[in-house]
């Protein structure tokens, strides 16, 4: 019940957080619901109902799920592509900065050189989720974007291999560079075959499934979505990287949807649907979850201390991983100085990084080791969040907006409905069926008042429903007006190129609307073919 009561809490907060969002465009969700988890905290009656963090449950239940739908989102082909990349990226890369990074802290903090690598590890997957919260409104380069991309995609297998041969080092006292290798590559291999093999089997169960009678919609649509949580425990079960297993399973989930979308486009469409509702609450519970962990971090009578140490560690932390970044962009990516900063602070730090810390909560560590490990990380997650915020709003053009294209768009919707009610009014109807139609056509405008709703609710309560002919009627009326406004938008894509994306989602928006008015009305006619 305790677990219910915290699950519910972060949902509602990071739903809050979306509703926020949308009134202050300007300030990232992800900011939002930061904020909102340190609220929870700051009231007991909230904060006392939250259960205790457990790395394992948060990356399996939460960042698993995000991983493989960002993984979904990723075309095969790219990965193979950019795989030398993505190796110099997750393993070159990674080992340089696990290297500087702990002998920095080492030679500058004065803590004991495992220790220093264990923290050094820690700092080194990145994070794709976070990097879309300090690029709010601003257009980032495609180049430097696959590369963050593929890296957080991929590096945090690495780095979990990594913190475990930091962490036998701190407690056995010496590294085993042979265990360390061949527990890597049993790892992120192990998972790749795991995760493209199970994907596989179940993307070939699925297309039977499709190309049968036996293909029960919302049972397929539950399979696809449990698949991240499944297959990651299952992959740690048998000790390969579940992290790569859940990335590499959306891989082959994406190739699957490019080939298949319109051989059942109604299940395909929900499954996206499903996905892009998925993303958007997970993303946001992130975030929360983050927040409150930082208060709850500092405000910990246990994390207080007169030393400074772990302020001086988490900066030096941020500007190693930086500077290493920085030079790794230009000497062995070939990038320009622009673009070598833009990879440098890309390289946000986010869920993965607070998990990592946390899992030493498991390990024979010392109490004063493991608070000042939390206290670095977290430090290295605000600056890492924070700095490229500010930086980027130089380095970065802004993005055209919906804000930015609310005017333009609001002219193409308002004469795309006149045009449909135009149409209408042509047409020989009844006239509570054309008052009805012409009603639900002004609301696309999305400028009918609350008051309006309540009059035509009423009309409905009151009234009888259409009959059988009139419901074919109202139908007919509608496919014209629909086919109207997407003869008009159609010519509109053409000429307003700056806007063709948002114009583009009119466009579906008209689509889903017609989906609506005959797919209801077709299942009211089989259920009662003599109706009519």
């Amino acid at each position: 019940m305790s677990q219910m009561i915290s699950t519910f809490i972060l949902v509602l907060v990071a739903v809050i957080s979306i509703f926020l969002s949308q009134a202050f465009p300007r300030i990232s969700v992800s900011y939002i619901s930061l904020v909102g988890g340190a609220i929870i905290y700051l009231i007991p009656a909230l904060g006392h109902h939250v259960a205790a963090f457990n790395s394992d449950i948060f990356i399996g239940m939460v960042v698993a799920p995000l991983l493989f739908f960002e993984g979904q989102a990723t075309r095969l082909n790219a990965v193979g592509r950019e795989f030398h990349h993505i190796l110099q990226t997750t393993v070159v890369l990674v080992i340089l900065c696990l290297i500087l990074a702990g002998f920095g802290v080492w030679a500058a903090a004065g803590v004991s050189l495992p220790l220093a690598f264990i923290l050094a590890a820690i700092s080194t997957p990145t994070d794709a989720t976070a990097m879309e919260s300090v690029t709010n409104g601003l257009r980032s380069p495609q180049k430097e974007g696959v590369f963050l991309k593929m890296e957080s995609l991929f590096n945090d297998a690495s780095g979990i291999i990594l913190l475990n041969m930091a962490a036998l080092w701190y407690v056995n006292g010496y590294i085993n560079y042979q265990e360390t290798i061949v527990d890597f590559l049993i790892s992120a291999v192990g998972g790749a075959l795991f995760g493209f093999v199970v994907a596989w089997a179940l993307t070939l169960f699925r297309q039977l499934l499709m190309r049968t009678s036996y293909n029960p919609l919302n049972a397929q649509i539950l399979l696809y979505v449990i698949t991240p949580f499944v297959l990651y425990y299952a992959s740690e079960a048998i000790r390969v990287s579940g992290i790569i297993a859940v990335v590499c399973a959306g891989l082959v989930s994406n190739a699957e949807a490019q080939r298949s979308r319109l051989l059942n486009s109604r299940q395909i469409h929900l499954g996206l649907d499903l996905e892009d509702m998925i993303t958007e609450i997970f993303n946001s519970i992130v975030f929360v979850v983050l927040g409150f962990m930082f208060l709850k971090i500092i405000a910990d009578d246990r994390m207080t201390t007169a030393s400074l140490n772990w302020l001086v560690i988490g900066v030096l932390l941020y500007v190693i991983n930086v500077a290493v970044r920085y030079a790794f962009g230009r000497l062995r990516l070939h990038f320009s100085n622009r673009s070598g900063w833009i990879f440098a602070l890309g390289g946000v730090h986010g869920a993965v990084t607070l998990a990592l810390a946390y899992t030493l909560a498991d390990m024979p560590v010392r109490h004063g080791d493991f608070n000042l490990v939390l206290m670095a990380e977290s430090t290295l997650i605000i600056l890492s969040l924070l700095v490229p915020t500010v930086v980027f709003r130089f380095l970065l053009p802004k993005d055209v907006t919906n804000r930015d294209a609310a005017h333009e768009l609001d002219q193409v919707r308002t004469t795309m409905v006149h045009q449909a009610i135009e149409t209408v009014q042509k047409m020989y109807l009844p006239p509570n069926v054309k008052a009805s139609v012409i009603f639900d056509l002004q609301s696309q405008k999305q400028k009918t008042r609350v008051r309006d709703f309540t009059k035509a609710w009423l009309e409905v309560v009151r009234h009888p429903d259409f009959t059988g002919a009139e419901k074919e009627l109202e139908m007919r009326a509608f496919i014209t007006a629909f086919a109207q406004e997407r003869q008009y938008l159609d010519m509109i894509s053409q000429s307003e190129v700056k806007y063709q994306d948002f114009v583009f989602q009119l466009y579906n928006e008209v689509l889903l609307a017609e989906s609506l008015v005959i797919g209801p009305a077709i299942d009211r006619h089989e259920e009662d073919p003599n109706d009519i």
